[in-house]
């Protein structure tokens, strides 16, 4: 299989396949520590399971996708500069 150099221009902004996983990353991360917030806000057990369990379904998106990075990095350094 031959290792591809994907990039995404958006706005004059070059965006590589690296550069996008770590911002989703980091879009996942807020979103988990949001629900978590949330739980701990509200006194709606109801509520506070839907978000207990909604942050825990996001920690574990987190934990099949953050691999992925050093992936991408061994396949194409360019991507730790990043």
């Amino acid at each position: 299989m031959s290792k591809q150099n994907f990039t995404i221009h958006l706005g004059g902004i070059k965006m590589t396949v690296g550069s996008q996983v770590k911002q989703a990353i980091a879009g996942l991360k807020s979103v988990q520590a949001s629900f978590e917030q949330f739980a701990l806000q509200t006194e709606n057990q109801q509520a506070k399971q839907l978000y207990t369990n909604a942050a825990e379904q996001t920690k574990q998106v987190l934990q099949q996708v953050e691999p992925r990075i050093s992936e991408i990095e061994q396949e194409e350094p360019q991507y730790k500069q990043m």
